[in-house]
């Protein structure tokens, strides 16, 4: 593909992606929030008509009351109007697919592959990638089949998922980029939590329909699996949004236990999620608010910051921060990490490096993605060394002195 028209699909898929994702995203935690804020109803006329929980609110100048009913109302017949929130997730892994296939399946050799990681062909990382998103939906899956309605079935199913989750992270480290696998890891949870929408959660629904229509009794089953999906895709959502974010954190993806960087950062995702779900319910109960998971996946955070931090320059290298810089020595180092992309014959991402007064215009783009978010050279295929990216960083600070 055009790569000047493959930037536009990156653009406009990108964008598609982040609307339908706030949709979906609002929507689940909505409903979340509802669910862990309805109390019994208080009216008799409300028992009568078979409400289980109502809540009050107030938004936008008005009132609103919330009624749910466990199976249907009791009192009409159900409306044939009813409201089906599942296109916000299918277009949500729609549009990441589809941006997911035109930045990295297209580009596998770059993007995917990271031979200093792993050496393998761009076509077995392609079917690898497809493979990572089919096998978590299967393997999480059958955890929650064999184990979510045994005894202790919730926690079983937690910590089964949480370990395999593990896993998979350690797992996509091993075989791909840095970058890609962060995403991957992303994309494999966010595919399922688009599958529980596509294989349970409506599925189910339109069966209890058809069952009421019928004037058949209604398994409670599929409630039960609906419910426990919809709890799952809730903890999913922070894990999902961080691993995406992440990967365009060099830092991040390039440090040594990246896998386990990318595993606390979910965590801590996970952790600050529970702490507003359990604070909803404890509003309900008139109890306090339970902050104390928000407070240790912030901590986790604070850790990881600590952990992540740049050593301290040794005297030798602030002796040669002091130093001023010579444009030949920054040239040196583009033409040997920089040029093979960015040259009068391939321009990448519009960004040519092969003259001097290329490299001036390009002084800030080249600062930034090389020294400030170390993206570039993309998955460090040519091995630009840390010492080299201070230097740009020092030419660059000392106004990119072009001679």
């Amino acid at each position: 593909m055009d790569a000047y028209l493959l930037d536009w699909a990156n653009l406009l898929l990108r964008w598609a992606h982040v609307i339908t994702a706030i949709a979906w995203i609002g929507a689940s935690f909505y409903f979340v929030l509802l669910d862990n804020s309805l109390s019994p109803p208080a009216h008799e006329d409300l028992k009568k008509k078979g409400v289980d929980g109502e809540m009050w609110a107030v938004h936008g100048g008005g009132f609103y009351h919330s009624n749910k009913y466990m199976v249907a109302p009791k009192w009409l017949p159900l409306p044939e109007n009813l409201h089906w929130s599942y296109w916000e997730s299918y277009s949500t892994w729609l549009t990441g697919f589809a941006l997911f296939t035109a930045l990295y399946l297209f580009n596998a050799g770059s993007f995917l592959v990271d031979k200093s990681v792993y050496d393998w062909s761009a076509g077995a990382a392609i079917a690898a990638a497809l493979g990572f998103l089919a096998a978590f939906w299967l393997i999480y899956d059958a955890i929650c089949r064999v184990f979510g309605q045994k005894k202790g079935g919730d926690l079983i199913v937690g910590a089964g998922v949480t370990l395999f989750i593990v896993f998979a992270s350690w797992l996509a480290c091993q075989l791909f980029a840095g970058r890609a696998a962060f995403l991957l890891v992303g994309a494999m949870i966010a595919t399922a939590m688009s599958a529980n929408v596509f294989f349970w959660i409506i599925p189910g629904q339109r069966k209890v329909i058809a069952q009421m229509k019928a004037g058949q009794p209604v398994d409670p089953v599929h409630g039960q699996r609906g419910k426990q999906r919809s709890v799952h895709n809730t903890y999913f959502t922070l894990p999902v949004l961080i691993a995406m974010l992440s990967n365009h954190y060099g830092w991040l993806y390039q440090a040594k236990q990246n896998w386990l960087v990318l595993v606390l950062l979910m965590l801590a995702g996970a952790l600050i999620r529970h702490s507003f779900v359990a604070r909803h319910k404890a509003h309900v109960l008139g109890q306090r608010t339970p902050w104390e998971h928000a407070v240790v996946g912030t901590l986790v955070l604070a850790g990881m910051a600590f952990w992540l931090a740049p050593p301290p320059q040794s005297a030798e290298a602030k002796a040669a921060a002091a130093k001023p810089v010579a444009f030949a020595e920054v040239k040196a180092v583009l033409d040997q990490r920089c040029a093979m992309c960015h040259n009068a014959q391939l321009q990448s991402k519009g960004v040519a490096l092969h003259t001097a007064e290329l490299i001036r215009q390009h002084a800030q783009a080249v600062y930034q993605q090389a020294s400030v978010l170390k993206l570039m050279p993309l998955n460090n295929a040519t091995q630009i060394t840390d010492e080299e990216r201070a230097l740009i960083k020092r030419w660059y600070e000392a106004g990119a002195p072009a001679n």
